[in-house]
C-alpha cells in the first residue's frame, strides 16, 4: 500500500471514530465531493453559448471561413484556430411557459435539462464552465425581472429560501452529472435589483434598486444575492462568485452598486458592454479604471459583449449610440471592433475575461425552430453559415 493511502486510511478512521466518539454528523449526502476544475485564475475567453444545443439538436450546418463544415463547434472553438478556454450557459427556472408579456421566444429554452446536457459537453472538452442564473422564466435583464410563474405565491421569506434551494438544487443536478461551473452568476445584469415582481409593470418603482431606492429594496435585493451566494460556496466551493451588471458606460452608476453590495460574498464584477447602449470605448476604460481603485480585490470580465456585423437598428430603434462611423457594420467593422476592444481591455490588469454574447447564432433553424428573428451579432453568418472574422481574433485577448 502507497504512502498517500496509507494517510488516506488513518484521516478516515479518524473521522469516523470521532464521529461514532462525538455524535458529529458525517459531510451532508446531498453535496458530493467537488471534482477538480480549470484554475480560476489566469485569463478566460469564450462566448455564451447557450442556444448551440439547439442549433445542433436541429442539424443546422456551421462552416468555417472557406466553407468546409465544422462537424464540432465545440472542439473547433477550443481548436488553435479559435483559442477560446470558457464557455458561458444560461438557466431559467421554466422556460417552457409564455413569458409576463404573454409571448414566447425560441431562444429561452435553457430549462435544467437543457442546461446539464451541454455544460456536461463543455466541460467533457474542457472548458471552464459559467453558469448564468436567470431567476426567471424568461430574460432577465435592466428591464425585466420578472419571479417566476411557480414563485408567484411566494411571500418574501419563502421567497428568499425558494432563492437557496433551487440554486443549490441546480448546482446539485451540475455537479452529480460531472458539469460544476467554475464561476457562478447569481443573477442576470441585475443592475437595478432582481426578482422584482411576478406581474409586468415597467413603469413600476417597486422593489427596483436605484441610486435613490428606499433602504428595504436595496437590502431586499442583497438578501436574495446572499442566499444565492451561500448555496454556491456550499456545492461549489472552488467556483467563483460574479455579480453582473451592465452600466458599464456609467463610472459612478457602477461606484454606486458595487458600494452598496459590499456585504455581499462574491469574487468578480460582470459586465455587459455593447457599444450601441453602453458608450465608447474610452467610457469603458474610465469604468475599468474605477472598478481597479474602488475595488482592488475584485477582478473583472466582460461576461457580454458583441457588435453588429448586418442590419444594425438605427437610432431610437434600441440604439442609443452609434459608432458606425468607427466601426463599420459589416464583418470587417465587426473584426475591428473585437481588435478595438481587446487592445482596451489589455491596458486594464483588473480585467481577466471577455465573452461575446451568442457567438453561436447561425440563421433561424428549420421553421424558425430556433430564432425567430435575426440578431446579426454573432460569429457566423446568418445566411451563409460560414465563420466571422471576428471569431478569429479574438484569441488575441488571451
Amino acid at each position: 500500500m502507497s504512502i498517500s493511502r496509507i494517510l488516506n486510511f488513518l484521516l478516515l478512521t479518524v473521522f469516523l471514530s470521532a464521529a461514532c466518539n462525538n455524535g458529529d454528523p458525517v459531510p451532508p449526502a446531498d453535496i458530493p465531493e467537488p471534482e477538480e476544475r480549470p484554475e480560476t485564475e489566469g485569463m478566460f475567453l469564450g462566448g455564451d453559448i447557450s442556444v448551440l444545443q439547439s442549433y445542433e439538436d436541429k442539424k443546422v450546418p456551421y462552416y468555417d471561413t472557406e466553407g468546409r463544415q465544422i462537424p464540432d463547434v465545440l472542439k473547433y472553438m477550443k481548436s488553435e484556430e479559435v483559442g477560446w478556454n470558457a464557455q458561458r450557459v444560461r438557466l431559467f427556472v421554466d422556460p417552457k411557459r409564455a413569458n409576463p408579456d404573454g409571448g414566447t421566444d425560441a431562444q429561452v429554452c435553457q430549462d435544467i435539462d437543457y442546461v446539464v446536457r451541454l455544460c456536461k459537453r463543455i466541460k467533457d472538452e474542457g472548458f471552464a464552465l459559467m453558469l448564468d442564473f436567470h431567476y426567471s422564466d424568461t430574460w432577465a435583464d435592466p428591464s425585466n425581472q420578472w419571479i417566476p410563474a411557480q414563485w408567484a405565491s411566494l411571500n418574501e421569506t419563502e421567497l428568499y429560501d425558494k432563492v437557496y434551494t433551487y440554486t443549490k438544487e441546480c448546482l446539485l443536478r451540475l455537479v452529480d452529472a460531472g458539469a460544476a461551473p467554475d464561476f457562478i452568476q447569481p443573477g442576470n445584469e441585475v443592475s437595478y435589483g432582481m426578482l422584482w415582481s411576478a406581474e409586468v409593470n415597467r413603469n413600476s418603482r417597486v422593489n427596483r434598486c436605484y441610486s435613490d431606492s428606499p433602504a428595504e429594496n436595496w437590502n431586499r435585493f442583497i438578501a436574495f444575492l446572499q442566499q444565492a451566494s451561500k448555496a454556491c460556496r456550499e456545492v461549489c466551493p472552488k467556483a467563483q462568485i460574479i455579480i453582473h451588471t451592465e452600466r458599464s458606460g456609467e463610472p459612478q452608476t457602477l461606484k454606486d452598486i458595487y458600494s452598496r453590495l459590499s456585504s455581499v460574498d462574491y469574487d468578480i464584477i460582470g459586465l455587459s458592454y455593447y457599444p450601441i447602449w453602453h458608450n465608447s470605448l474610452s467610457v469603458l476604460s474610465q469604468s475599468l479604471d474605477l472598478l481597479a481603485d474602488e475595488f482592488p480585490d475584485k477582478k473583472v470580465q466582460i461576461v457580454e459583449t458583441a457588435y453588429h456585423y448586418q442590419w444594425q437598428p438605427p437610432l431610437g430603434q434600441g440604439t442609443i449610440y452609434d459608432f458606425s462611423s468607427q466601426w463599420p457594420v459589416s464583418p470587417e467593422g465587426q473584426a475591428a471592433f473585437a481588435k478595438d476592444l481587446i487592445k482596451e481591455l489589455k491596458k486594464h490588469p483588473n480585467v481577466n475575461g471577455l465573452y461575446w454574447w451568442f457567438p453561436e447564432e447561425n440563421g433561424n433553424g428549420p421553421d424558425c425552430s430556433v430564432l425567430t428573428g435575426w440578431v446579426n451579432r454573432g460569429l457566423w453568418d446568418n445566411e451563409s453559415h460560414r465563420a466571422l472574422p471576428a471569431l478569429y481574433v479574438l484569441k488575441e485577448f488571451i
